[in-house]
């Protein structure tokens, strides 16, 4: 691409690979468009490759599929090329002849002709020189035979050369025509590869996250490391069965110190955390579970295995001394550090001390240190400084193997005994090592051993106390699943309850319409009487259905019912309204609100008091806006009248009733209009009368009177036709 950008002519094979990557990254923007939804990011690259598919169709279109150029790549060219074959054919055409002449077949070596420098030749004896006129273009090595161009020949020969000539230039210069195309476009195949070049690294990381089974944690700051159930990235790819493992660091806690048995897992886990950090670094997702937080530390810095160099001089302990040197030397905030077998190839005494001393170098400089040691000494750092946190990995004693599980908190023996008989070490000398051994515990591997044991049993009561709390987190959550499902129970039915209510009212209100106008058609005691019956055995009709719905209703309900008692004033949960208590009987109730009265169960009554219930100021104003709305449209259609109904001076209740024996008689004479007296009082009557003419069946619409009429002590009433 930098050459046909200059200027320079590409070969074939160059111009066909240039075509085939034009196609690629068309087929490529296509995809990610496809998938824009799914892959917003990628689809964004995507649109960075250039659309040059034309000038691949031209490449394409130019060559044929064994790489040679194609007639179709030019008019001119196939033009030169059929003249030049037209050529061929007539010079073998001529040689043919030539060769079948009797006369000229006995100066032939062989009865053939052959190109030697691109010209038609024949084999001539050499001592028949003189007798074949023509060109020697070449001779056989023993100088018997000449190939001679014959002089008929020559001239179609030099035409052939001509024509050959035009062909290898238009060919030239179709190569340098598409070069010089492709150059023009050199900056934007530049970007498309560029582009290329991320999504081939963001497959590559793709392809890698699926093979690890790995995921991206959250990045947090340096005080904070939680790797959940880590794995080893190498042994992941192997497909090895790996052992996950949490590596935690957190609060004050700055160094891990591992210990436990040789070939248990320590290393492993120290180069686990340091590839893991570092693909971090690189972009790389890392195999971990969810949860998973780790800082982007600034360096990693390690010392792992045998670092001796007799190049050097150095030895074990020194090479490891000299590692040691240069990362406290280089290290600061934000670095980790890795350290394998800190200080173990020399005094166990001298080198825990040395150990102590780096370790508390590299913290106080900032650095998050993992190590791995058997020096008791280290073991118990964590006890007397909060910066250090034991881990183990796990034996198993009875298989006197490593389960190769990583246990935060606690410090772990090496079992180096164990070890050495499963390596196949005699069991004598394992014997006599053991014996050995039980003299050799010192007060420090006591007092481990003790604070061991302790942290066991505690670890134990944390599991009870976990246990604990999540059998009563599991009953908690049973029982807020009941709860909801009991008001959503609560609810559906209520809904059914109060359509079934609306539908009956609906229903009796018909009927009650169709009653009406049969009283009026008819005129008489007889009929009204009739008419009364059949309200009547519509009521309880109604009554017994509500009564029904209202038993299936509270079936999924089961509080106490309250105290309940004669003349008490409770809650009607069913018609959300205040009731008093006329008589009580058993687990029934006979209430009334307003007018209305009904037996209802005593589990729908609630909230027991005495004195009736204020009504409450957004049910006033409600009334009071109907009222005005009523008294806005009814002068022009409700007149005064002398129909006239006095009830002052009674009981609410005997009001109503004669109220309702008032409106009997207008209906059945016709009467269009009726003004009910009731005075101003206390307002109560007035209240109570009004509220019945909402919901009265004989009742069109009514108003406040005028002041000419009485003003509010009276109520004009339309009444239905």
């Amino acid at each position: 691409m930098n050459r046909a950008s200059k200027g320079g002519m590409l070969e074939p094979r160059d111009l066909i690979a240039s075509a085939q990557l034009l196609y690629a990254f068309a087929r490529t923007r296509d995809a990610l468009e496809e998938r824009e939804e799914t892959v917003p990011i990628l689809a964004t690259l995507g649109r960075r490759l250039p659309m040059l598919e034309a000038l691949a169709a031209r490449i394409d279109r130019s060559f044929e599929p064994d790489g040679t150029i194609s007639d179709r790549a030019s008019p001119d060219l196939k033009e030169a090329r059929d003249r030049a074959s037209g050529l061929h054919r007539r010079i073998k055409s001529r040689l043919d002849e030539l060769l079948h002449d009797e006369a000229f077949l006995p100066k032939l070596r062989e009865n053939y002709y052959t190109l030697r420098n691109g010209r038609y030749v024949v084999p001539v004896v050499s001592n028949y020189r003189g007798e074949v006129p023509g060109i020697v273009h070449n001779a056989s090595q023993t100088g018997q035979t000449l190939f001679i161009e014959p002089q008929a020949m020559v001239g179609l020969g030099n035409d052939l050369a001509i024509a050959q000539s035009v062909v290898a230039e238009e060919e030239r210069r179709i190569l340098q025509e598409l070069s010089n195309q492709l150059g023009k476009e050199a900056t934007r195949v530049q970007e498309g590869l560029d582009a290329v070049a991320v999504l081939d690294e963001a497959e590559a990381v793709a392809l890698l996250s699926a093979d690890l089974d790995a995921q991206t944690p959250v990045f947090v700051g340096v005080e904070e490391m939680a790797l959940r159930l880590v794995r080893h990235p190498l042994l992941a790819l192997k497909g090895t069965e790996v052992v996950p493992n949490d590596v935690v660091l957190s609060g004050q806690a700055r160094a891990l110190v591992v210990s436990g048995p040789n070939a248990g897992g320590k290393t492993v886990t120290l180069t686990a955390v340091g590839l893991c950090s570092l693909m971090l670094r690189c972009g790389l997702p890392i195999p971990v579970a969810d949860g998973s937080r780790m800082p982007l530390y600034r360096s990693v810095h390690s010392t792992v295995g045998d670092a001796q160099d007799l190049s050097q001089g150095l030895s074990t302990f020194s090479a490891h001394v000299v590692m040691l040197r240069d990362i406290a030397a280089a290290v600061g905030k934000d670095s980790l550090v890795l350290i394998d077998e800190i200080a173990a190839d020399t005094d166990p005494r001298e080198g825990a001390a040395i150990a102590i001393a780096v370790l508390e170098e590299l913290l106080d400089k900032g650095a998050v240190v993992l190590v791995t040691t058997h020096l008791e000494e280290l073991k118990a750092l964590a006890h007397m400084d909060p910066r250090f946190l034991n881990a183990r990995v796990g034996f198993d004693a009875k298989r006197m193997a490593p389960t190769y599980r990583l246990q935060l908190g606690a410090s772990g023996a090496s079992s180096a005994i164990d070890v050495a008989a499963r390596m196949g070490l005699p069991e004598r000398i394992c014997q006599r090592a053991r014996d050995l051994s039980l003299n050799a515990g010192g007060p420090l591997a006591k007092a481990l051993a003790a604070a061991e044991e302790e942290r066991r049993k505690l670890n134990e009561e944390l599991d009870r106390a976990k246990a604990a709390a999540e059998a009563a987190e599991k009953l908690r959550k049973e029982l807020e699943a009941q709860k909801l499902a009991f008001e959503r129970d609560r609810k559906e039915k209520m809904m059914r309850f109060n359509e079934d209510v609306e539908a009956a009212s609906e229903h009796a209100a018909a009927e009650v319409r169709d009653l009406l106008q049969k009283l009026r058609a008819q005129s008489n005691e007889k009929a009204a009487q009739e008419a009364r019956v059949a309200l009547q055995q519509r009521a309880e009709e109604a009554g017994k259905r509500a009564k029904e719905a209202r038993a299936e209703l509270y079936q999924v309900v089961a509080p106490a019912p309250p105290t309940l008692k004669v003349g008490a004033w409770v809650r009607h949960s069913g018609f959300d309204k205040d009731v008093e208590i006329l008589e009580l009987n058993g687990d029934e109730a006979l209430v009334a609100a307003g007018i209305l009265k009904m037996r209802v169960p005593t589990s729908e009554l609630s909230g027991s008091r005495t004195a009736k219930p204020q009504q409450k100021f957004p049910e006033r104003n409600r009334h009071e806006a109907a009222m005005k709305k009523a008294s806005a449209a009814a002068p022009a259609e409700v007149q005064a009248t002398n129909f006239r109904c006095d009830v002052r001076g009674m009981r609410t209740d005997d009001a109503l009733a004669e109220m309702e024996r008032f409106f009997d008689q207008g209906m059945r004479s016709g009467e269009e209009a009726a003004l009910i007296i009731h005075g101003h009082g206390t307002g109560a009557l007035k209240q109570a009368i009004r509220d019945y003419l909402t919901n009265s069946p004989y009742v069109r619409m009514f108003r406040p009177g005028e002041s000419h009429e009485g003003g509010d002590g009276v109520t004009v009433v339309a009444l239905r036709a």
